[in-house]
């Protein structure tokens, strides 16, 4: 039985020989396309060159590319674990032509990979073939089905509709008719109850679509048009994971060995068996996969966050530790465990797992931690959510409200969903569990609306391209900031912010916005016509310059010309960043790498790895040593188109999540060596002062400095000269202004202390004085309310002292200091018992009268508000609730 290692190996081997280039996976987290977040099929990085917009330097390529799906056709991640054969994380192996080979080889290749060559029994294969589209008028892909009529019978060669059988990029965009190939995994007894044929593209997980063979004929316009291509391009992508499952005999890819080691490692940290028990199974499903997704992430510098993809990756990280939780036992993190088993196994193809498998681990902690914490605070709101209902509802009564609402309600259980990562299925596993149950349609249509407002916030229509003229476009921002220019294409793009247009010059010197620095802004200048560029992106390798209007004659000549004063300054603060990270290998280790940056016109953002705090003295030094770097006036050294293997020989570094070609540009200035594309001093005493402005931890093992150079450092400093000399003048200009200062602190923390005992003899005289004030009601408690002159600690301090000292006392205080009221109620034991309030209750009524709000438990609760005036108003209706 083949390996899974040989399995993959063998594929790429097979289209080795019939000429295709080996190419290594892109990173999984995608920068260079709005469309997208993640890599979600093997065809993403050569998206550019479907669209035309570079030429193919390899006419066929291979690679197995690693992908990420979340949402989308049987991708839902809450489904992911329940099955045997959908993950978020998966390989896909392809081969590609791009204006070469087309349906004959694409076909008669795969042909002999999976009989000849993987020795795939023929009796299990089915092929399927585009059956036409009346709406887009095209005919069925007879072409298609005559080719593989050559290797199978008809009763296997299945026509398809366009839902299945017409592969499209997006809404726009290049397209075409495409050919699976399933296979029939059943046992002869199920085969002989219904034919496979019957049961190809139905979601049966015994027979399924291993290989999609797409062949790109068409290009989509956004009125819904198809127009033909100029040149055929052939699109391939099979399952690695299912054809492990196919070739190793298993009926579930979790069975085969992709899976297995890590399955088998959570087993023995569960102390369980797999295979024993459903829910258990599930959980060891769900974790395998998403351990897998989670680390191949964050080894491509994706940190789990709050926004954006960051936020994806949290979320497949807390469902896999909520299941763990849930079903097997794991109360403590365990994730971080696993990511050495999958370095093992899988950074033999994928090196940057192997290399990144520290920062992998330490992230997944803080991670896993973070979240067992927010489960805990969860499980504790919800018990007393749960109280709550229970007391407020008869279990059994079968009320109509009780029937109508439900005890746990939507916008409850979508509150924990929404503010604290608290997921669904918890909630009900927790209501079921106390003989209770979730109002699901009130939750899904608050889920609903939030899917709506974001949506809307960010929906945006692209029109097509008006197409003025052919080529690339030439780069030309290293040397030059202002040139002369034609437009090569447009369009209009409406979104929330309104109507924009997006430009694609033959010769630009605007940068586009990659490698953490910002994009240029600037002008188009044409005759006294002069239109602002907001912004220039890179999009699928095209740069693209967003601007609110077009010049008036788009046809015309333009000026493109660079905001020359912003471009310097961002300059400065990228070349600035190189020189720190030279130092800070330098001063920490060579284990420092960068894992993000931000190079901006007004400051810069670096992110590295490093396990420690970096200390007060070490960011001097650092600061210091970067500071004599751009003293010594170092020139430029800027090496263009040089071979990624000879720049690496030059020992710059190549960063883990970026993708670079055959040439690369090294940038350098003196000892400091990097991989860069972005723009530069040309000597480092153009960079002016260089100063720190923060260090902090952005994740586990991942540290963030921020720092200003130039302008912005003048300017700091100069603001720090300025606080000093202020300080001076309030002390008198005195020889030593750190001795004044300090003596001035401990004159302070003197003061603070008699304070502190003042207020102290304060309260206790108050606990001995007013309980003789206090009223006895007909229920035979006590009662007194007062106006008094504290702050809230003391007033807390006053509270507690009398409901320990006086268990039938029923006491409330209010205060107005600098203009801020504050409310406190205690009761003692008996005042409780004998009265039937809460505290908390009694806050809740008169809070709002002081524009408040507050909260405590049943015995001490406290309140602040915004207005004064109603201060009396309060303290009466409280009294009136006492009396």
């Amino acid at each position: 039985m083949l390996t899974s290692q040989q399995i993959r190996q063998t594929f790429l081997d097979h289209f080795k020989k019939h000429g295709h280039a080996i190419v290594p996976s892109a990173p999984m987290v995608v920068k260079d396309d709005p469309t997208l977040m993640f890599t979600n099929a093997g065809m993403n990085q050569f998206k550019d060159l479907f669209l035309g917009n570079r030429p193919a330097t390899d006419k066929r390529i291979a690679d197995t590319q690693k992908c990420l799906r979340v949402s989308g056709k049987h991708n839902d991640l809450e489904e992911v674990g329940m099955d045997t054969y959908h993950h978020t994380m998966f390989e896909m192996l392809g081969n590609w032509s791009f204006g070469d080979y087309f349906k004959k080889e694409a076909i008669q290749w795969a042909w002999e990979l999976l009989v000849d060559t993987y020795k795939i029994d023929t009796n299990k294969l089915y092929v399927t073939y585009f059956g036409g589209d009346e709406k887009d008028g095209l005919p069925a892909d007879e072409e298609t089905r005559d080719l593989w009529r050559n290797y199978l019978p008809d009763e296997r060669i299945l026509p398809f509709g366009r839902k299945d059988n017409f592969w499209e990029m997006g809404d726009t965009g290049p397209c075409g008719p495409c050919t699976e190939i399933h296979v029939d995994v059943r046992g002869e007894d199920e085969k002989e109850l219904k034919p496979g044929a019957e049961l190809v593209n139905s979601d049966n997980p015994h027979v399924i679509e291993i290989w999609n063979n797409v062949f790109m004929q068409f290009e989509r316009k956004s009125d819904g048009s198809l127009h033909t291509l100029p040149a055929q391009h052939v699109d391939t992508g099979m399952g690695f994971e299912r054809l492990c499952m196919v070739l190793q005999g298993k009926r579930s890819n979790y069975d085969t060995d992709v899976f297995q080691p890590l399955i088998q490692a959570i087993a023995k940290a569960a102390g369980k068996q797999y295979d024993k028990e459903e829910k258990a199974d599930i959980a060891m499903r769900v974790i395998a996969d998403h351990l897998r997704a989670i680390s191949f992430a964050i080894a491509d510098g994706q940190l789990p966050s709050n926004t954006g993809a960051g936020y994806v990756i949290r979320r497949i990280l807390r469902r896999a530790v909520r299941y763990g939780y849930s079903f097997l036992g794991f109360n403590e993190p365990f994730m971080h465990d696993l990511v050495a088993v999958l370095a093992k196994q899988m950074g033999g193809q994928f090196p940057e797992l192997r290399n990144q498998q520290d920062i992998v681990a330490n992230v997944m902690l803080e991670e896993e931690k973070s979240f067992l914490r927010t489960l805990e605070q969860g499980i504790k709101r919800f018990e007393a959510h749960a109280r709550d209902v229970s007391q407020k509802f008869t279990r059994g009564a079968e009320s109509d409200v009780w029937k109508e609402h439900g005890p746990i309600s939507g916008s409850f259980a979508f509150e924990l969903f929404d503010t604290f990562g608290f997921p669904i299925d918890l909630t009900q596993l927790l209501a079921k569990e106390k003989g209770l149950w979730v109002d699901m349609d009130e939750f899904q249509r608050l889920l609903q609306k939030q899917k709506d407002r974001s949506r809307a916030a960010t929906a945006v229509t692209t029109g097509d391209w008006t197409e003025l003229g052919k080529g690339e476009t030439e780069f030309v921002g290293y040397d030059e900031h202002t040139s002369p220019a034609k437009i090569l294409r447009y369009r209009k793009v409406s979104g929330k912010g309104g109507d924009q247009y997006q430009l694609v010059l033959d010769r630009t010197p605007f940068y586009a916005e990659g490698g953490g620095q910002v994009g240029d802004q600037g002008w188009f200048i044409q005759g006294e016509d002069k239109v602002e560029v907001l912004d220039t992106k890179r999009e699928n390798q095209l740069i693209v310059h967003f601007t609110k209007s077009l010049p008036k004659d788009p046809s015309a000549p333009i000026t493109a010309q660079v905001d020359g004063t912003r471009r310097n300054l961002t300059m400065r603060n990228h070349t600035a960043t190189h020189l720190l990270h030279h130092v800070l290998r330098k001063q920490l280790g060579t284990h420092v790498e960068q894992k993000g940056s931000l190079v901006a016109p007004d400051r810069l953002r670096f992110d590295i790895s490093h396990f420690a705090k970096v200390s007060s003295e070490e960011l001097a030094n650092i600061e210091r040593e970067v500071n004599a770097m751009i003293a010594e006036d170092i020139t430029f050294d800027d090496k263009r188109n040089v071979p990624i293997e000879e720049a690496k020989k030059m020992g710059a570094m190549a960063l883990f999540g970026e993708k670079y070609g055959n040439e690369v540009r090294v940038v350098k200035f003196g000892p400091s060596v990097e991989l860069c594309g972005g723009t530069h001093v040309p000597r480092t005493g153009v960079i002016g002062p260089f100063r720190i402005v923060s260090e902090g931890a952005l994740a586990a093992g991942i540290r963030r400095i921020e720092a200003v150079t130039s302008v912005e450092a003048e300017r700091m400093i100069n603001g720090k000269l300025e606080t000093l000399e202020a300080i001076n003048a309030l002390l008198k200009n005195p020889a030593d202004p750190v001795q004044a200062v300090q003596k001035l602190v401990e004159q302070n923390a003197m003061l603070t202390k008699e304070l502190e005992k003042a207020s102290k003899e304060k309260v206790r005289a108050l606990a001995i004085e007013l309980p003789a004030k206090a009223t006895t009601n007909s229920k035979g408690f006590q009662f007194l309310v007062e106006r008094l002159d504290l702050d809230a600690q003391n007033l807390k301090d006053l509270g507690y002292q009398l409901r320990e000292q006086y268990p039938d006392l029923a006491f409330i205080a209010g205060s107005v200091l600098e203009g801020k009221p504050m409310l406190a109620v205690s009761l003692g034991k008996g005042a409780m018992e004998k009265s039937g309030l809460k505290a908390v209750d009694i806050i809740k009524q008169i809070s709002p009268m002081i524009k408040g709000g507050g909260g405590g438990q049943p015995d001490f609760a406290t309140a602040g508000g915004k207005e004064p005036s109603g201060m009396g108003e309060a303290l009466k209706k409280a009294g009136e609730m006492l009396a």
